[in-house]
């Protein structure tokens, strides 16, 4: 026929679309194109995808004869179902054009242009060739292809048609606000469910579109139940099992209206919920938005929503927020707030449980996201202010100052992104205002606190009475001010304090988790304010205040610890002026509650049981000793949780004003007659840091006897624990270092199980604990240990006897006398040094009688006539606080007899040593028992060279003689010179048993750990030998200055070069003093007998100052 020959073919190509807005703002399944040639023919795109962009991929191809009409229409619509659908879906954009124009665009992708929506015009690309009839084959649109309302019956197509208006109503609606389209699109929506009754296949399909359309009006206020949606999409959702194509959509969409239930009545079981169905949405298999492309409506979309969730700080909402970063890799948009919101989701579980390692992990995550938010990006401040947050929460915790100081200095940074006028900037100011706050309760700088308080005024300032968070900046204005009162002692501050307190109280909602804390300022501040006006109302109502916010929070809460805190502040304060028992009694049980909180950080628990000890000391309690055994318990294992020995001593400095407790402590066991507790206080307190660096070396023969498997278990794990203390102290960068302390706890963690493990056996029930008297009195196995302490309380000798009970021998020197006759003596030995040798020593010899008269001669009395000590027995002196500074062996009575006989001095009756502490003198004989054949090394270093020290002309003759003295059967060596380096004498150190350094030695009192010994190239350090495995060690003769004195900061810790050498495995040291052997045997255990005799023989050419010098530590 002739119209036959004019029939063109044309293959219609549809390759992507671009700008696709859904106009009901609605998430659809995705995104499909219909073809309308005339009212019977019809052609539909595959469903795609809509990504983030608002841009869709199809490449569908479809041939299409033009003779029917003249023009088509394309029609974008928005699909809601996978599976069977309802209805065509919601139309995006509809177009009419005409054949010949299409044509026009020849063989090149082109792009059509739809009406806008939301303000953006969609478009699609198309491509179109002509083609032959012959060519018309797969994806022709023939005229047998009906709409899909003619297939339908009339029913079903009056139940699609519905739908369709429905979804042509809602997008109204949101275009327009009017709310007559939101009641029709229910309306029609309604009518299709009516039809779809229980167990018809598109009921499932009818329940979402009502519940949807109900939920878009819920949003907008139109419509005010939420709990019909909700079960609306519950009853969709359980006819959409997990097999079923949809299921996931169902499941988003109960999740959604869950969400924004809880975000308008905040019912607590719904976040719970949302929690568990975000779980099963984002399952990595079979799940449909893993089977897609991230976009606006997949995966993308519902990382948004879990970003938006309220943080949840149950492990099922942690797991939730680390699912959701799994799913956002490096370069992913939203990595940066994954990272953040699981960040604050383990802060908040820090704040419940106290647990370090979710705060280092928040920590960790949140410099990650800083890192992915450089300067120039928006957002950094606010990326900023929370690693702040979480660095001050350790910093409350865990005591580091470094957080402190990162934290302000970030803070500080975020309130520049912040000037004057931006939207945020009273967050900045409160912040920064709180942590100088923080800061000066730290080191008491009052242009902190002057500082603190001018920023929170104008933060106040920003925040007038409608804002939400005016609660907020109340109470930290009111705590600056009543800091500065507790300072400056200004009645104006405090009564401001209380005003601001009351007000920030008024405003807080009863239900707010942070109530508690503005009770417990409120209390704190009444207290203050009872102190100065002793009106009992005040300290009525802070203890009503604090007793309120205990009721408030849970058990473990680590708030709690507050609430004890002020607590026994009120009735502290009350019994100083009212006297009554019962407050001091309810007072000591409140400092015993806040110490023992186990969810509260170490160093506020620390400083409670030092604030207990005090209280109990000033008031007379018996709880005194408890006091002081918990503070120990608490430091031990807050210095256990430092990786380095330098940062053990940095965090125990920390608590500068509790240095002299372990004297205080057993000044007070021997004021309740408990000297073998005395004994154990001083010890525990004294030789923490040595106890916690060496009990990774604890021999464990008798275990390796016993359970040889519990054995090496233990063992390995001590080797892993003191690697990673080993790998955490060389890291300078600060990430590092986070993931470096976690790490170390993780295996410490280990460790202890292994411990307990131990400890379980009945053999070694007491392993690596605190010692007992009974086990420290192995110290005194060859001779008594003499302790002697020096306490402001008190000044006492404890003669610790080979068997039986400990003697107490009271002194009648002070605490203030010691400290003077330190002074004379330093004053004395640099006078005595510059005169001739002829000249009278009389200052020293003074002091020296001093000695004898105020401490040594009780003590040898006791010796004598109870002890019944043989004259030349061996003694061991473990001074304590200003006793470790005067020279007690010297202690010499001068004195002559009525029958001109000498008075005999200490060193004439007994052979003296000393020890830092009973441990390391039980340690010293443990590892003698794993004696070796001797081997001997000389160590000199005579010229250290530029800047290290003058030269020590007489190394070279000395290490000679030395030499020389040494039996030649031995093994012995010499190093110096250029091979007297860091490295050879640690090598020398591990490879004998025998050592003699000639060089220079320097104490650092400020870092005692960078104690060192001069060599030629670098130091070797009291650190590098605690390093290092010197198991053989046994004797070490340090001709050298400085070997065997103190630390400024922690005095009471022995931490110098001569007392490492003993933790570490040496068991005998001596200073300044050649040993003779002429019995041709290398015996450590006669060496302080060699000393002894060598002084003596020296007395006439050596003079008084000098032979002070000479001293024996060791067995």
């Amino acid at each position: 026929m002739p119209g036959h020959s004019r029939r063109r073919y044309i293959r219609l190509e549809v390759i992507s679309g671009k700008n696709i807005k859904v106009p009901s703002r609605r998430i659809p399944a995705g995104i499909c194109l219909y073809i309308n040639v005339n009212s019977w023919r019809r052609w539909k795109s595959t469903i795609t995808v809509l990504s983030s962009e608002g841009s869709v991929v199809w490449g569908d191809t479809v041939t299409i004869s033009s003779h029917a009409s003249p023009a088509l229409s394309l029609e974008i619509r928005a699909s809601y179902e996978l599976g069977r659908r309802l209805g065509s879906g919601e139309i995006i954009g509809k177009l009419q054009i005409s054949w010949d124009k299409l044509l026009d665009y020849g063989d090149e992708p082109f792009t059509l242009y739809f009406p806008p929506v939301h303000g953006i015009h969609p478009s699609l690309t198309l491509k179109t060739t002509v083609v032959n009839a012959c060519d018309n084959q797969n994806g022709v649109l023939s005229g047998l292809l009906l709409t899909e309302y003619r297939l339908q019956s009339l029913v079903e197509c009056k139940i699609a048609q519905d739908t369709d208006a429905g979804h042509a109503h809602l997008a109204k609606y949101m275009t327009s606000n009017t709310v007559s389209q939101l009641k029709h699109a229910m309306q029609r929506f309604q009518l299709v469910l009516d039809q779809c009754r229980v167990g018809h296949l598109d009921r499932a399909t009818a329940l979402t579109n009502l519940a949807g359309a109900r939920l878009v009006g819920y949003i907008n206020n139109h419509v005010q139940d939420i709990d019909t949606n909700i079960s609306l999409f519950r009853d969709a959702f359980a006819l959409r099992p997990q097999c079923h194509p949809d299921h996931a959509l169902s499941l988003h969409n109960l999740t959604n209206a869950l969400t924004w239930r809880h975000r308008r009545k905040g019912i607590a079981s719904d976040i719970r919920e949302i929690t568990q169905l975000y779980h099963e949405l984002l399952r990595p298999e079979g799940s449909y938005l893993h089977s897609i492309a991230a976009g606006e409506n997949g995966v993308d979309c519902v990382i948004r929503r879990c970003n938006d969730l309220p943080i949840d700080a149950s492990d099922e909402g942690i797991h939730l927020r680390r699912v959701v970063l799994e799913l956002c890799p490096l370069g992913h948009q939203l990595r940066p707030r994954a990272l953040d919101k699981l960040s604050w989701a383990l802060r908040s579980r820090f704040e419940q449980h106290g647990n370090i390692d979710d705060i280092d992990t928040s920590i960790q995550l949140r410099r990650e996201a800083m890192s992915l938010c450089p300067e120039g990006h928006d957002g950094r401040d606010d990326y900023l202010n929370n690693l702040a947050l979480s660095l001050k929460f350790r910093f409350y915790h865990h005591g580091k100052p470094d957080d402190l100081d990162e934290a302000i200095s970030l803070y500080e940074e975020a309130l520049c992104l912040r000037p004057v006028g931006h939207e945020y900037r009273d967050i900045s100011l409160h912040n920064l205002g709180g942590i100088l706050i923080t800061r000066f309760e730290k080191h008491g700088d009052i242009d902190d606190i002057t500082q603190a308080v001018s920023i929170l005024r104008e933060a106040l300032t920003l925040r007038p009475p409608e804002h939400p968070y005016r609660d907020k900046t109340l109470n930290d204005l009111a705590l600056a001010l009543q800091k500065r009162y507790d300072r400056s002692d200004v009645s104006g501050d405090i009564n401001e304090a209380v005003d601001y307190y009351r007000e920030s109280l008024r405003l807080t909602r009863l239900d707010d988790p942070e109530r508690h804390a503005t009770l417990h300022n409120l209390s704190s501040a009444l207290c203050s304010r009872f102190t100065h006006t002793q009106e009992n109302e005040d300290v009525e109502e802070a203890i009503t205040l604090c007793q309120e916010s205990l009721v408030a929070l849970s058990s473990l809460h680590p708030d709690r610890y507050f609430s004890y805190t002020w607590l026994n502040e009120a009735y502290l304060a009350r019994y100083r002026i009212l006297h009554d028992p019962a407050d001091l009694s309810l007072a000591i049980e409140n400092f015993r509650l806040a110490s023992r909180h186990p969810t509260q950080g170490f160093p506020d628990r620390i400083i409670q049981a030092y604030h207990w000890t005090d209280a109990a000391e000033e008031y007379d309690h018996e709880s005194a000793l408890e006091a002081y055994s918990i503070f120990f318990e608490l430091l031990d294992a807050h210095l256990a949780t430092r990786s380095s020995p330098t940062s053990r001593r940095e965090a125990a400095a920390a608590f500068y004003y509790a240095r002299s407790l372990p004297v205080d402590a057993a000044s007070c066991a021997i004021y309740y007659a408990n000297i073998p507790r005395a004994v154990e206080l001083i010890e525990q307190g004294r030789g923490q840091q040595w106890s916690l660096a060496s009990r990774l070396k604890t021999p464990v023969e008798d275990l390796e006897l016993a359970y040889p498997i519990l054995a090496q278990n233990y063992s390995e794990l001590s080797r892993r624990v003191s690697n990673a203390a080993q790998g955490s102290a060389t890291i300078g960068d600060r990430a590092a270092d986070d993931q470096a302390a976690i790490e170390y706890r993780r295996v410490t963690k280990e460790w202890e199980v292994a411990v307990a493990e131990i400890r379980d056996l009945r053999a070694f029930s007491r392993f690596l604990l605190p010692p007992l008297y009974e086990d420290l009195q192995a110290a005194a196995r060859h001779g008594p240990v003499i302790i002697l302490i020096a306490s402001e309380y008190s000044c006492s000798a404890i003669i610790v006897p080979t068997s039986g009970d400990p003697l107490d021998v009271p002194l009648s020197v002070t605490l203030a006398d010691l400290k003077a006759l330190k002074d004379r003596f330093t004053r004395a030995i640099r006078e005595a040094s510059r005169m001739s040798q002829a000249e009278s020593r009389t200052d020293l010899i003074v002091l020296s009688r001093i000695i004898w008269d105020q401490i040594m001669s009780p003590i040898v009395d006791e010796l004598k006539h109870v002890l019944k000590l043989k004259r030349y027995s061996r003694i061991w002196l473990c001074p304590t606080a200003a006793f470790t500074s005067i020279p007690l062996h010297a202690a010499h009575p001068f004195k002559t007899n009525p029958d001109r006989s000498k008075e005999p001095c200490l060193e004439d009756l007994y052979i003296c040593s000393y020890t830092p502490t009973l441990s390391a003198l039980v340690r010293s004989r443990q590892l003698m028992k794993k004696r070796v054949t001797p081997s001997f090394v000389a160590i000199g270093q005579g010229q250290p060279g530029e800047g290290k020290g003058k030269a020590l002309l007489a190394v070279d003759s000395e290490l000679e003689l030395v030499y020389k003295l040494v039996p030649a059967t031995t093994n012995r060596s010499t190093i110096s010179g250029d091979a007297a380096t860091r490295a050879g004498a640690l090598n020398a150190l591990e490879q004998n048993t025998w050592v003699h350094l000639a060089c220079h030695g320097k104490q650092d009192r400020t870092q005692p750990y960078n104690s060192h010994f001069v060599m030629r190239d670098e130091h070797l350090t009291l650190l590098d030998i605690m390093e290092r495995d010197i198991p053989h060690a046994e004797f070490a003769f340090l001709s050298a200055c400085h070997t065997a004195v103190g630390d400024e900061e922690t005095p009471d810790e022995v931490i110098h070069l001569a007392a490492g050498l003993q933790f570490f495995g040496v068991q005998e040291r001596h200073r300044d003093v050649v040993g003779d052997l002429k019995d041709g045997m290398m015996d450590c255990t006669k060496a302080a007998w060699a000393l002894n005799r060598a002084t003596h023989a020296v007395k006439k050419e050596v003079p008084l100052e000098q032979r002070m010098v000479f001293i024996h530590i060791g067995v």
